[in-house]
């Protein structure tokens, strides 16, 4: 048996866009949820320091489990134990780590639509039935604990993220409450996607720990501490769950590397730096929101965190992989198509990142406002 794995459509959307600045022309890198500025230079300083002094090999950092355990006390106010954090290499391992321990093959799973496409795809490949909610403006793109609780029968578990990709939006504390509570009454376990938490606008987001000692966490260096390209995240498991995935992720994926441990460690005390990536982000969105109506866009997700705005194009089309194809061999500017978020309602959205410079948001603008306002 072989799963049905749907294409990730935003990877077509940038290998066009490379081969289009190859051939000489200026692209505007939007398409991708990642940032455009490297780790912080205390972090690599001391990825030099160790690619000069250490043979490296297959390590866990204690010391970067412990200082990920402290950030939940200091943030969240929750105590962890440092050995309920698992090192990964990403998120992304760490997602399939989380399902492979909470779930047999069969088990269904809740997620949100639209939602990260990899949720669905790997709920697949793992052999797992994904149980998807349609979640739309009056529910500002996020589940619900009314609606998990309609869920019949309950599933076996549920996937959330706050902020979420594609939308942003962040799940009040209320809200994560109640949902905790469904899922203790339903019997149903969480994974909490908590990828963007420290990209928040307004209110911070919280941590899922703090309603629900006994979901798995997973987390990531790759979009607060902006080392995308390290390799390095964690998950955070329920004592009852250690030894069951610390066995998975020696068998799957032994260590992450040992340069992003001892680089992520310095990492956490490089807040200024860090939190002037935010700013930018900030900035960034607000040109975006000011922009959008002026081409068109007047339904959008509220973006309260992450670095995303996902607008609604369906008065333009509904083929939205066309459409962002066609928007960036006119104007240079690389999109997210809607579909790989929603495969139901996605052909009428596009997904802009904005984690990049403040000066090619502008460039972006300018570039899409007359193309838009051909599109009437």
């Amino acid at each position: 048996m072989i799963a049905d794995i749907a294409p990730f459509h935003a990877i077509a959307i940038s290998r066009e866009a490379h081969a289009l600045s190859a051939q000489g022309r200026s692209i505007l890198h939007m398409e991708f949820g990642q940032p455009s500025t490297g780790a912080p230079a205390a972090a690599v300083a001391e990825a030099h320091r160790v690619l000069d002094t250490e043979p490296m090999g297959y390590w866990e950092s204690v010391a970067l489990k412990e200082r990920i355990a402290r950030l939940y006390a200091d943030r969240y106010g929750v105590a962890v134990d440092p050995e309920q954090v698992l090192l990964t290499c990403g998120a992304s391992p760490g997602l399939v780590l989380a399902l492979t321990s909470l779930f047999a093959p069969g088990a269904r799973v809740a997620t949100a639509r639209p939602g990260y496409v990899a949720y669905r795809n790997n709920l697949k490949a793992l052999y797992l039935e994904p149980v998807e909610v349609a979640c739309g403006p009056a529910e500002r793109y996020q589940i619900s604990a009314d609606a998990l609780a309609a869920i019949d029968p309950a599933p076996d578990g549920l996937i959330l993220a706050s902020p979420a990709n594609p939308t942003g939006t962040i799940i009040p504390a209320d809200e994560l409450a109640a949902i905790a509570r469904v899922c203790a009454e339903r019997g149903i376990a969480i994974v909490s996607d908590e990828i963007y938490h420290g990209l928040s606008f307004g209110e911070p987001a919280r941590s899922m720990l703090e309603y629900a000692p006994d979901a798995v966490i997973v987390n990531s260096f790759s979009k607060y501490f902006s080392m995308a390209g390290w390799r390095l995240g964690w998950i955070v498991v329920p004592p009852r769950l250690i030894d069951v995935a610390r066995a998975r992720m020696g068998n799957l994926f032994l260590t992450p590397p040992v340069l992003a441990q001892r680089a992520g460690l310095v990492a956490f005390d490089c807040t200024e730096e860090l939190e002037g990536h935010v700013e930018t982000y900030r900035r960034n969105r607000q040109l975006l929101l000011e922009a959008l109506p002026a081409l068109g866009l007047q339904r959008i997700a509220p973006p309260d965190g992450a670095f995303y705005i996902y607008a609604d194009v369906g008065h333009l089309t509904n083929d939205s992989l066309a459409f962002c194809q066609t928007l960036l061999r006119d104007t240079g500017v690389a999109t997210a198509p809607g579909i790989d978020f929603d495969p139901v309602d996605g052909h009428r959205f596009l997904r802009f990142s904005f984690a990049v410079s403040t000066d090619r948001v502008e460039d972006a603008i300018a570039r899409m406002m007359p193309w838009f306002a051909g599109r009437g």
